[in-house]
């Protein structure tokens, strides 16, 4: 088993050489990620809980949905609750699978689920020490027209409000 390049918390970094299917080899890096998880959640008045969070590798806040890491052995759906528990402070008595797949499969293996989260209860679970949260509820159309403006940048959060929008038919 090839030794990374590069480990830390979050992800392992390995550069391996690869024969391609046309007999030539090549070096590819890429990334060994756990799988996650995304979480677009609604509350009784039809609110978006996303979610302003710093990103220190954009340098700025970034308005997203709750979202995370599966520990090992965690089914997704308990590391969805989980996720949905620390970065909002609810819990959801209705979850539904809107999708699940490779989130950069170029160069990473992390697989991703998203779920629709409803019926939301208090909740509140510790957040991580590396998470400065806060929660901003939005109807539904504002987080779509802030994704139209240019206004909500982050990919899995565009993939989650246009998924849960083809479920819920908004």
């Amino acid at each position: 088993m090839p030794q990374p390049l590069y480990s830390c918390r979050i992800f392992d970094i390995y550069e391996d050489d690869l024969t391609l299917p046309g007999g030539r080899t090549v070096r590819q890096t890429r990334i060994d990620h756990p799988p996650s998880v995304a979480i677009v959640a609604i509350n009784e008045q039809k609110e978006i809980l996303l979610i302003s969070q710093y990103r220190t590798a954009v340098g700025a806040n970034l308005l997203e949905i709750p979202a995370g890491s599966i520990d090992p052995g965690e089914p997704p759906e308990k590391a969805a609750q989980r996720e949905l528990a620390e970065e909002t402070g609810f819990g959801a008595g209705k979850l539904t699978l809107l999708f699940q797949g490779y989130s950069l499969p170029g160069y990473c293996n992390e697989y991703m689920y998203y779920y629709l989260a409803e019926k939301l209860y208090p909740q509140k679970l510790q957040a991580d020490e590396d998470e400065c949260i806060e929660v901003k509820p939005l109807v539904f159309a504002g987080a779509l027209q802030l994704l139209r403006d240019g206004k909500i940048t982050d990919a899995k959060t565009a993939l989650g409000l246009l998924l849960a929008g083809r479920h819920l038919k908004l």
